[in-house]
Order: C-alpha cells, then sequence, then structure tokens
C-alpha cells in the first residue's frame, strides 16, 4: 500500500514508463468503451417501449456513467486535456456509474422481494450513501488537483478508498437480497426439471462474478495502483450492466412462468358463465349422456308423482282438474 501522504500517481497524468500499465490502461478503456456502444445498442434493439426505471438507469448508466468515465481517465492519465476538463467529465461519469448500478440492481429487486421495508431500506441506502459518499469525494479530488496540502492528499487517498469500498459493500448487499430470495423464489416453484436448475445456477453465477470483480477493484485500489484501478473500474462497470441485464431477462422470464403457473388462465374461467360453480359438478357436463342411458331412467308424465316436484314446479295436470271438478259438482 502507497503512503497515504503522498498524491496518488496519475491525477496529473501517468509519468510512469512501466509501458503494460500503459497498455492495460488503453485495454481496459477500450473494452469498457465496446461494452458501452453493445449495450446501448442491445437496449434499443430489445426494448419496444423506452420507459421504466430498469431501462432508464441501464441506458444513463451506459451513456452518461460508463463512456464519461473511461474517456475522462484517458484524458487525464495521458495529458490529453486540461486537468479540470478531464476531471469534470471523469466525475460527471462516476456520479452517473457508481449510483446508477446500484439502481439497476435495486430496480429490478421487486420481482423477488414483496416487502416494502426491503425495498424502502435499499432505496434510502442509495440515495444517502450517494449524497454522503460523492460530494465529499468531489471535493477532495479538485482541491488535491489544484491545492495540495499533506492533510488534503491524506483525506483524498482514504475517502477515495472508503467511497469504493462502501459502494462495494452496498452492492454486495443488494446481490445478496437478490440471491436469498431467487432461492426461495426457486424453492417455492412445484416443477422440477434440469431448466428450473440450470436458471437457478446461472443467476447464482453471474452474482458470484459481480462480486468477484468488485473485490479485484477492491484490491487494486489498497495496493496503490491508482492509475490502473481508475480504467479498470469503467471495465468492471461495464461488464457488470451487461451481466445485470442478462440477469433481469432470466429473473423476468422465471417469474412470468411461476405466476402463469400459480393463475387459472383465462380458458379456464371462460369454460363456463359466471354464474356456475364448476368445483360443484358430480359428474362430467362436457358430454351428453347417452341415449340407453336416457331412455331408460325416463319416465312419463302421467308416472310421475306431484310431490317429487319442488313447490314452484307443482301444477295441477288438466286431467286431473277436470276430474276432480266433476266429482265436486252435484247431480
Amino acid at each position: 500500500m502507497t503512503n497515504l501522504s503522498e498524491p496518488p500517481d496519475g491525477i496529473h497524468g501517468y509519468h510512469g514508463s512501466n509501458v503494460a500499465v500503459r497498455t492495460l490502461m488503453i485495454v481496459f478503456t477500450s473494452i469498457a468503451l465496446y461494452n458501452a456502444v453493445e449495450l446501448f445498442i442491445l437496449l434499443f434493439l430489445t426494448f419496444t417501449t423506452y420507459r421504466g426505471l430498469y431501462f432508464w438507469s441501464l441506458l444513463l448508466s451506459v451513456v452518461l456513467g460508463v463512456v464519461p468515465h473511461a474517456i475522462g481517465y484517458l484524458l487525464e492519465l495521458f495529458s490529453l486535456a486540461p486537468v479540470w476538463v478531464s476531471l469534470t467529465i471523469s466525475t460527471i461519469g462516476f456520479y452517473v456509474m457508481v449510483p446508477g448500478q446500484s439502481v439497476v440492481l435495486y430496480s429490478r429487486l421487486h420481482l423477488v422481494v414483496n416487502s416494502n421495508k426491503v425495498l424502502r431500506f435499499v432505496r434510502w441506502l442509495i440515495f444517502v450513501d450517494a449524497v454522503i459518499l460523492l460530494i465529499p469525494t468531489t471535493v477532495l479530488t479538485f482541491y488535491t488537483a489544484y491545492a495540495p496540502s499533506p492533510p488534503v492528499i491524506r483525506g483524498y487517498n482514504v475517502m477515495e478508498r472508503l467511497q469504493l469500498a462502501w459502494f462495494c459493500a452496498q452492492e454486495f448487499a443488494i446481490s445478496g437480497i437478490y440471491i436469498t430470495e431467487t432461492v426461495r423464489l426457486l424453492s417455492l416453484m412445484p416443477e422440477r426439471g434440469s431448466r428450473r436448475t440450470r436458471i437457478m445456477y446461472e443467476l447464482l453465477a453471474i452474482n458470484l462474478v459481480i462480486v468477484l470483480l468488485d473485490i479485484c477493484l477492491l484490491v487494486t485500489e489498497y495496493i496503490g495502483f491508482y492509475a490502473l484501478q481508475t480504467t479498470l473500474k469503467s471495465m468492471v462497470y461495464s461488464i457488470k450492466l451487461k451481466l445485470e441485464f442478462a440477469v433481469l431477462g432470466k429473473l423476468v422470464t422465471l417469474v412470468q412462468n411461476h405466476r402463469s403457473r400459480s393463475q387459472p388462465t383465462s380458458s379456464e374461467h371462460e369454460e363456463y358463465p359466471g354464474f356456475v360453480d364448476p368445483t360443484q359438478f358430480t359428474s362430467d357436463v362436457t358430454h351428453a349422456i347417452p341415449l340407453e342411458s336416457r331412455s331408460k331412467g325416463r319416465r312419463g308424465w302421467n308416472t310421475m308423482s306431484v310431490e317429487s316436484l319442488p313447490i314452484s314446479e307443482r301444477r295441477i295436470r288438466p286431467s286431473t282438474q277436470s276430474t276432480d271438478d266433476d266429482s265436486r259438482t252435484p247431480p
């Protein structure tokens, strides 16, 4: 770990002679920009309606997050623009990219979490962390670039490591909630099969990769490779956004299949009229009774007893009525 009282190597441009580090910075930036362009195209090819928290958080994280962050630090590290220009561009990208990643995670959390308390907690966690971490880091960054002093430099180095670790822990927490609730949802599904198992392991593997990427980013930051971790950060977040894009598709399909199996279809509702309760049927009403059975069980009108009929159906037959009237007529 480098001395916290020394300014990071790269805030005024990378002046090292290590060709491998320069090559890696260019490679990381190129991968980040490629992933951003690819994800931008996939978004507009996949979504038919451009609305919703997930769509806009993912779109803004790519366009106003990954792209400015990668370009800003490329300009800064290779001294291709004034310091204030590169710092402003990279700071705007950082503001949108890092909290935006958490918003992307939050936007699909309601698919597996039914607790409003959990959703409200995650929402406030993202907002409060963004305020208390981004503003001090931005102030210390510009002070370190234009008015460096030992306390300011030390404060910047501490705050840079603290905010990165805290944002990673925040994403760990949200991913942990997602993994726990997804496993619970899968365990409640009655069907068993290879597709169900495959989806479960794919979701868990993708989230595990996200956690490992954050750990790599933390290690690079804490061993003092400032120039390398700033470009690595853009690449890591671009990969995480692409993985989250794949996760949402799997999760939406899984939840929709679960709900379609747990609810009756429209054809089942429309098979009988609304006033008919199919659960009260004691025989098959979808097929006619055979002719032999109907002829054997049929009785003539004269053989039926009036007492066997309901009260509303009891009417005196005409023949019986005339006979009774004749019997009551005096001779």
